[in-house]
């Protein structure tokens, strides 16, 4: 089985000898699946009238259990992203009624953004598709193939996680 990459790294090969190209084998590869992982999402979640960034958001507050809450900061933590953006997105999933903010009972000044059931049952029936989707991806591999890949990911991943850089 060859793909387009293989082709790219003959042709390297055979133009830069002097350079080891063999990275370009999986990180290329690495970098073709995650775009077509990026494609897969946007449709899953076009299907529940999501955005990509929406189910972010709303699947950090899901994965925090019930009350399916989380402050502004947290937020900004499991999202990765700035103050002003985090902001502009509650005030949007708040217009569509995904989200509410509520008072934080331990800090009058602080809000807590708190999952809508409409906001539950969306991000539900998203990821639910999303797992579908990647399911039948992952399906020309066995099982411990799977486990391999994931754990050879993990030690690729995780110095850069760690400390931030991702």
């Amino acid at each position: 089985m060859r793909d387009e990459v293989d082709g790219l790294v003959e042709a390297w090969q055979r133009e830069r000898p002097d350079l080891d190209v063999t990275p370009m084998a999986v990180l290329s590869r690495v970098t073709r699946l995650a775009h077509y992982l990026d494609r897969q999402r946007r449709i899953s979640f076009s299907r529940h009238d999501l955005e990509s960034w929406e189910f972010d958001v709303l699947a950090a507050l899901r994965r925090s259990g019930e009350p399916y809450q989380l402050s502004p900061g947290q937020l900004l933590r499991e999202t990765m992203v700035t103050s002003g953006t985090m902001t502009n997105r509650v005030d949007r999933l708040t217009a569509r009624g995904l989200v509410t903010r509520t008072d934080h009972p331990d800090d009058r000044r602080g809000v807590l953004v708190r999952l809508t059931t409409d906001g539950k049952q969306s991000v539900d029936a998203a990821i639910e598709d999303l797992m579908q989707a990647e399911q039948q991806i992952l399906a020309v591999l066995p099982a411990a193939q799977r486990s391999q890949l994931a754990e050879a990911l993990r030690r690729l991943i995780a110095p850069y996680d760690s400390n931030g850089q991702i």
